[in-house]
């Protein structure tokens, strides 16, 4: 995929197109990490590479099926677990589902006639305004695209702390980009 967006031609193609770009850029930064730098916190919070792109993915599926009125009951107390591996999951489980989920968003949204349909807005949590009861499907898509690239950025920080490589350098490297003067793919600190 190329580090920019191709040429839209409506509004719904943008949307899913940058919202892809965004899963992209966050899956980017678990590239040739071990499974050890994909669990690490080398930061001063208990953020890693693996739990962002995980909860990425599942922020995504809540949000999808919040559109499509079948919400999910969320567990606050297990919060946290949303945001690292469990024991025995694996990037590639990571990656699986959020293939799956990212295949649901597109087939939701294709589905929607019109953008502005309502979504209800979820009045228990803190976070969200309690004088309006609804986003619009567009507002979602905005909102999904928003907090992937926030968590992309994390992500970028704590693999640039892991182990030097950042988005460019590793997405050369992902795609076989051949090296110039302005560009070397990431290698890994044995290669």
């Amino acid at each position: 995929m190329p580090g920019q967006v191709g040429a839209v031609s409506s509004e719904r193609e943008g949307l899913l197109a940058y919202l892809a770009q965004m899963r992209y850029v966050v899956r980017l930064t678990a590239y040739g990490l071990t499974p050890d730098q994909l669990r690490a916190t080398p930061s001063a919070s208990p953020l890693s590479v693996a739990g962002l792109i995980k909860h990425c993915a599942s922020t995504e599926e809540n949000w999808i099926d919040t559109v499509r009125r079948e919400p999910r009951e969320i567990d606050y107390n297990a919060y946290e677990a949303n945001f690292r591996l469990a024991d025995g999951e694996t990037i590639e489980d990571v990656f699986a589902d959020y293939d799956r989920i990212a295949a649901k968003t597109e087939k939701t949204i294709a589905a929607i006639e019109d953008l502005s349909q309502d979504v209800p807005v979820d009045h228990s949590v803190p976070w969200n305004p309690k004088d309006i009861d609804n986003w619009s499907v567009r507002w979602v898509l905005l909102h999904l695209i928003q907090e992937t690239a926030r968590h992309a950025g994390h992500a970028d920080v704590i693999r640039e702390t892991i182990d030097g490589g950042t988005a460019y350098p590793l997405m050369a490297a992902a795609e076989s980009w051949p090296e110039s003067p302005w560009m070397k793919p990431w290698k890994p600190a044995s290669a």
